[in-house]
């Protein structure tokens, strides 16, 4: 049985008009188009990307997805640019590219982590910029989680544009930028802690007798229920754990040696110190 969530049908529509391009071919960027096609939104002859020639881009190539080793070739194929690159060269690609982002008035998005929106103005003013942090659980359309927070000189339609976009990937809403480092902290790197989870969960079912196989697919199942159960329900993740730890039975045991272990206390810990650090990164 599929486990794909379906797609919004505000999300699956006639595909709009826009072009896309992305600078920077990595994961999150195919991710992204994927997604953007998948769901209708674009078509893939509207999409490039660019990316140095010693670049695998099979993957983006094999959606449809047009590659140019040019950045300002992609640029000026778009009316719509999507940052893809690692935080530290933001600021030298909007440089390189500011004339053609000015001139074009071309609406960017950036999903470096840390880059604040003053930071890419200081770098190529007078454009409508769109700070985003999705995940990489985008990779699998349906399941990511994404927020964007949009620049003074966007419009409404320019945020509506943007939701639409990013709600092809799963989860998106709209926050103000003072909250874009914690978003980082939990959700961006959250994937991260959540692997961790799952492969401790199977060593634990391993030490118990259970094969590798078998055991890390029951991890993995029983995150992903819990999760749906989470979401599709709209209760408390506490009161959904109350129902399962019976008096005196297996799971309040559990619960009671993951207190020990400290489990709540690492989480919190982990998401204050991934915050912390997209902040540093934000004053380089």
């Amino acid at each position: 049985m599929d486990s794909s969530p379906p797609l919004s049908p505000a999300v699956v529509a006639a595909p709009l008009a826009h072009t896309v391009g992305f600078i920077g071919a990595g994961k999150m960027a195919t991710a992204m188009a994927n997604g953007f096609i998948r769901s209708g939104l674009f078509q893939a002859s509207k999409i490039s990307a660019g990316c140095p020639n010693d670049w695998d881009s099979s993957e983006l190539t094999a959606l449809g997805v047009a590659i140019h080793t040019e950045n300002e070739s992609v640029a000026l194929a778009s009316d719509i640019l999507i940052l893809a690159v690692k935080p530290d060269v933001v600021a030298t690609v909007l440089q390189e590219l500011s004339h053609v982002l000015q001139k074009r008035q071309t609406l960017v998005f950036s999903v470096a982590a840390g880059i604040t929106i003053a930071a890419m103005e200081r770098s190529s003013p007078n454009v409508r910029y769109i700070r985003v942090m999705p995940n990489t659980p985008a990779l699998i359309p349906g399941y990511g989680a994404t927020v964007f927070c949009p620049n003074s000189q966007c419009s409404p339609e320019d945020a509506r544009l943007a939701e639409k976009m990013f709600t092809c990937l799963g989860f998106c809403a709209q926050i103000p930028e003072n909250l874009m480092d914690a978003v980082t902290g939990l959700s961006g790197s959250g994937p991260a802690y959540i692997f961790t989870i799952i492969e401790a969960l199977s060593d634990g079912g391993v030490k118990m007798g259970l094969p590798r196989d078998l055991s890390t697919k029951l991890a993995a199942q029983t995150v992903l229920g819990a999760a749906k159960m989470v979401t599709a329900s709209g209760q408390h993740p506490g009161v959904l754990r109350d129902n399962v730890a019976s008096p005196g039975g297996t799971t309040i045991h559990g619960l009671h040696a993951l207190e020990q272990g400290g489990l709540r206390n690492a989480l919190i810990n982990a998401v204050e110190a991934a915050t912390k650090r997209s902040a540093e990164m934000g004053k380089k």
